[in-house]
């Protein structure tokens, strides 16, 4: 049985007409940049977000470096953030010119620690930026509460977390801002890169906007140096489509991992906060032996992977920044599995994965 860790022909094949037609549709017109679709969807995903305004843009990198830009943090200035996370949250920050401060994850989910964040904060530290990892939203009550303490601003970054709620508030809404990725395996994926800036300051809404299109509000009317990175009408159309459907995959998403609960009680994962709402971007589970195991399972047709073999401090591009180990990151980096996990996604399927990694986890530790 071949199951891959994202199925995303499964996920085309069930909205195919209607993807069809909004592509159709954006061709018709031809109004590649900055269509109407685009401020269609910014519109409707800062309603689902329960945020005030949306600006789309290129991709989740530079949603994170258009936010610092926006607020003036760059060079001289810090960011804390988690260790223990993908190169893209590192790499905004440091694409405006700011440094990254990197503090330790915790044992239980993997989300930045609380305790280390306020260790960390210098003169310098200009904002806190907390990772929704694996589609689980941080602690966001005593972040923003340090964060008035400091005068800090607190920039979500959601890439993961598409949908998932912090109190009964959805990721996007919990900060000053935050930045979404639509990179196709996301829960909202586009068919390229994308994405996003979701905020409910009006004054940051339109410096983004500004920022996002050479500095210019009007054609050959540069106000400031900008970027340019502008969600492509095309994947908007999609992205209008998809989201439409979001909700109902996330709790399809919600049931497979029920089931891998189910059947994988003696293993290690996340731990589930009784005030938050998961989307399950990525079902991961720690085990010893992981790359073997990993190896095993792909050789089987199962397309397990890793998120992520290696924390920001690790990394060759940072390795001048840092020197001393995060131990919960650098463990989570070690025995992190990813399994499959998709709204099509059938319960067979979940059963098949569980079972031949107990059997496989059984064989090497026999």
């Amino acid at each position: 049985m071949s199951i891959p860790l994202v199925d995303l022909q499964a996920q085309y094949i069930s909205i195919k007409t209607e993807i069809d037609q909004a592509i159709q549709s954006v061709l018709n017109h031809g109004g590649y940049i900055l269509g109407p679709e685009v401020s269609a969807f910014e519109s409707a995903f800062a309603s689902y977000c329960q945020s005030k305004y949306c600006i789309g843009v290129a991709n989740g990198t530079d949603a994170i470096h258009l936010i610092l830009k926006a607020f003036e943090i760059g060079p001289g200035d810090e960011v804390i953030l988690p260790a223990y996370t993908f190169i893209a949250t590192a790499l905004g920050v440091t694409q405006a010119g700011a440094t990254p401060v990197l503090v330790d994850v915790r044992h239980d989910d993997a989300l930045i620690d609380l305790h280390q964040i306020e260790k960390a904060i210098t003169p310098r530290t200009k904002a806190i930026m907390p990772v929704h990892l694996y589609g689980r939203c941080c602690d966001m009550k005593p972040i923003c509460e340090l964060a008035l303490k400091y005068n800090l601003k607190v920039i979500e970054d959601a890439a993961q977390a598409h949908g998932s709620s912090y109190q009964n508030r959805r990721a996007g809404s919990l900060g000053h801002a935050a930045a979404f990725s639509f990179y196709p395996g996301k829960n909202l994926g586009a068919y390229g890169d994308g994405g996003a800036i979701t905020t409910n300051d009006p004054e940051l809404a339109d410096r983004l906007k500004l920022l996002r299109n050479w500095g210019s509000r009007v054609k050959y009317h540069h106000e400031e140096p900008g970027l340019n990175s502008r969600l492509d009408t095309i994947q908007a159309s999609i992205l209008n489509v998809k989201l439409q459907y979001l909700d109902q995959w996330n709790s399809l998403r919600r049931s497979r991992a029920s089931l891998y609960d189910q059947l994988l009680p003696n293993f290690r994962q996340p731990v589930n906060q009784p005030d938050r709402e998961p989307v399950y971007h990525i079902y991961a589970v720690r085990v010893q032996n992981r790359d073997q195991i990993l190896s095993r399972l792909q050789g089987q047709g199962i397309g397990a992977g890793v998120h992520y073999p290696f924390p920001i401090h690790q990394l060759k591009a940072y390795q001048d920044l840092y020197t001393k180990p995060f131990p919960e990151s650098d463990a989570w980096a070690a025995e992190e599995l990813s399994l499959p996990i998709y709204a099509e996604l059938e319960d067979e399927q979940v059963r098949h994965v569980a079972s031949r990694l107990i059997s496989e986890l059984e064989s090497i530790e026999v």
